[in-house]
């Protein structure tokens, strides 16, 4: 039982380092912090995004590449645009996980 329930904390682990390691960039992080003060029924658009960092689209392209694998945000096409959200949930895992496992 000892043995599994190490593995599981590995697994864990090794998890919230995928997602830490995803805001390992300022903007990253600000793109998270653009995201999340969005309302839950409003998606965010690249372009507007893009008008607020001082970045080309291609560089805004590939941080949302960066943090959609490592599970923070979630795209849909909408007609020729791709609009981002927080993945619902995630901000709250990512801490209430982080919090555990200083605490174990």
């Amino acid at each position: 039982m000892v043995e599994k329930e190490s593995l599981n904390q590995e697994a864990k682990i090794a998890e919230l380092a995928e997602l830490a390691k995803a805001l390992g960039h300022r903007h990253r992080v600000k793109i998270i912090k653009m995201l999340a003060e969005f309302p839950e029924n409003n998606k965010c658009m690249v372009s507007s995004i893009v008008e607020e960092l001082p970045i080309a689209q291609s560089t805004v392209s590939q941080h949302l590449k960066i943090l959609k694998e490592a599970g923070w945000i979630e795209g849909r096409i909408d007609g020729p645009r791709v609009c981002y959200c927080l993945k619902e949930g995630i901000l709250e895992y990512f801490k209430a996980e982080f919090d555990q496992l200083l605490n174990s």
